[in-house]
């Protein structure tokens, strides 16, 4: 029988969080390389949970912290061939093309700053990625105020003229 599990991942409000699928032993190899070449500066920590044979979560990164929480965030979800990236000074904007581009990625669940909610399905000693709860429902309509904001908040951050 099928059972379905809700599971809400931990981090800071500073880091971002990407959460994705992909298949292959040199996962967390590609995907480590693919995030130093994407910005400079750049700290993270990426887990991969294998589907098949040892059936190990790996992992890498280039700051303790942020691989620890990176493996502590996917154990709890602990899905066969699931990846999960823990980012600080880049904003996804920054790394998804690149992490796309790893041959083995498959799909991208989330990519935010955002506290994420993995669904989960689970029979026997299988799981998987249902879906994701990405922060909250809209609460209104966008006005001209909040039109204005958004135009500045991105001129702020440079990734408009």
């Amino acid at each position: 029988m099928t059972e379905f599990e809700i599971i809400e991942t931990e981090k800071d409000e500073d880091m971002q969080i990407v959460i994705g699928h992909a298949g292959f032993i040199k996962t967390v190899e590609d995907i480590h390389e693919a995030l130093v070449n994407s910005v400079p500066g750049i700290k993270f920590g990426v887990a991969f949970v294998e589907a098949s044979g040892k059936r190990l979560l790996r992992s890498s990164g280039n700051d303790a912290e942020l691989e620890a929480l990176a493996i502590k965030n996917l154990f709890k979800i602990n899905a066969g061939h699931t990846f999960l990236i823990i980012l600080k000074n880049a904003f996804p904007i920054n790394v998804i093309k690149h992490i796309r581009d790893v041959n083995e990625v498959v799909n991208i669940y989330a990519a935010t700053a955002n506290t994420v909610k993995v669904v989960i399905a689970r029979e026997d000693e299988s799981r998987a990625v249902i879906g994701v709860m990405d922060g909250l429902s809209a609460k209104g309509m966008e006005t001209d105020d909040d039109k204005k904001e958004r135009y500045d908040l991105m001129r702020k951050f440079g990734y408009k003229l």
